[in-house]
């Protein structure tokens, strides 16, 4: 560190005495742990019904009222929704609460796993979240399956606000971002 001769010994001194005691960190990279809910089986409880018959009517043929809702580049966002509030959700400027991943998990797997976890993201007061939906790679039709269904499926909750692609560092065309109603 180099000295610098506009700073008096005294002024050093102060701060020194001002900041305390320093550690050195080992790393610079900040590790945020995953505040995923945990997926656990059990009874519906009262009330619960309700989001079991959701389920049910979430239609697979679902069609958007508008073209530019079935563009999977675009994103989805219900009247009133700020502009402000949309060019954030895109930026990817809202903090993530929560995240779920459907890797792996066939359609019927995926829309239990997504509403169990939206479910649980109302009861926790999250309002921005991320489902990773994944491209479709692996997909034994050789083309995205989830990703579609996902986009529709979430456009016909009355819970969800507004959706959008993620950005390349948070999961790309391979997860979206969503803001929810308050609860």
């Amino acid at each position: 560190m180099a000295k610098d001769s506009k700073i008096s010994p005294e002024e050093r001194s102060l701060f020194r005495e001002s900041i305390g005691t320093v550690r050195r960190l080992k790393h610079d990279k900040v590790v945020h742990p995953a505040t995923r809910p945990a997926a656990t089986l059990r009874r519906p409880r009262r009330g619960e019904e309700d989001q079991i018959a959701i389920q049910d009517t979430l239609s697979d043929d679902y069609q958007p009222h508008s073209s530019a809702d079935s563009d999977q580049h675009a994103g989805f966002a219900r009247p009133g929704v700020q502009q402000s509030v949309l060019r954030k959700l895109r930026r990817g400027q809202f903090n993530a609460e929560a995240e779920l991943d459907l890797h792996g998990l066939t359609v019927i797997e995926a829309r239990t796993a997504l509403l169990h976890f939206l479910h649980q993201c109302r009861d926790r007061g999250f309002r921005h979240v991320r489902v990773i939906h994944g491209q479709g790679n692996s997909s034994h039709l050789g083309r995205p399956v989830l990703k579609g269904k996902v986009r529709l499926w979430l456009q016909q909750l009355n819970e969800v606000l507004a959706l959008c692609p993620a950005r390349p560092e948070h999961g790309g065309e391979g997860a979206i971002y969503l803001l929810l109603k308050r609860h």
